[in-house]
């Protein structure tokens, strides 16, 4: 029996979506398991062509990889693991970083808070997500269900796929009060899967 069952779940949940397509995959080589300042152990990034060009990014870590540590047999870890879609430029430049970061940071600071997150929670991040891009209108992130992969259930319990979306300043003002779905349902049919692009304008001025 393997002894990563919670890690080949997740592989099972993603050929289901790509097939044999062979993603690109960012190991961690310092685990926080093992000390490490990274929480996710691996992060797989999978390029896409439709609806609209991006690359689709798929971490380890929030979930239970290896064996069952929480006494919770229904939830694997935290009970998801984060995704996010970061829009793909033309000229064939190899899959940006920042979103990797993005999700180690945000597992950081679920780990040291003790804090976690579900679809409609939001976020503000004042010094934007992509360092290559100071001036970026994306200043928020909105969390939501993968629209393409579903919840799960592992060896250890069920995880969702939670997937991090870029929004602007004023989307993120929008979004305060619990009022995050109905942003999202006003800006849904200019972002086909949420695909996070920084390069883009506020859909609500």
């Amino acid at each position: 029996m393997s002894d990563s069952q919670g890690w080949d779940a997740i592989d099972r949940a993603l050929s289901g979506l790509y097939g044999h397509d062979a993603p690109f995959h960012l190991g961690t080589q310092h685990p926080w398991r093992l000390g490490g300042p990274d929480p996710l152990d691996g992060i797989s990034i999978y390029s896409r062509e439709s609806p609209t060009p991006h690359w689709h990014y798929i971490g380890y870590g929030m979930s239970e990889l290896y064996e069952k540590e929480s006494a919770n047999s229904e939830v694997s870890g935290w009970g998801f693991e984060f995704t996010v879609r970061a829009a793909r430029v033309a000229d064939g430049s190899p899959p940006p970083l920042w979103p990797a970061k993005l999700l180690q940071s945000l597992g950081r600071y679920v780990f040291d808070s003790g804090k976690w997150f579900a679809p409609g929670h939001t976020m503000k991040v004042s010094a934007g997500i992509d360092p290559d891009r100071p001036e970026s209108a994306v200043r928020g992130l909105v969390f939501i269900e993968d629209p393409e992969l579903a919840t799960i259930v592992t060896p250890h319990g069920e995880l969702k796929f939670l997937q991090v979306v870029g929004i602007t300043a004023d989307e993120f003002a929008a979004a305060q009060g619990g009022r995050a779905a109905a942003l999202l349902e006003r800006i849904a049919p200019c972002l086909p899967l949420w695909v996070t692009d920084t390069a883009r304008a506020s859909l609500i001025a």
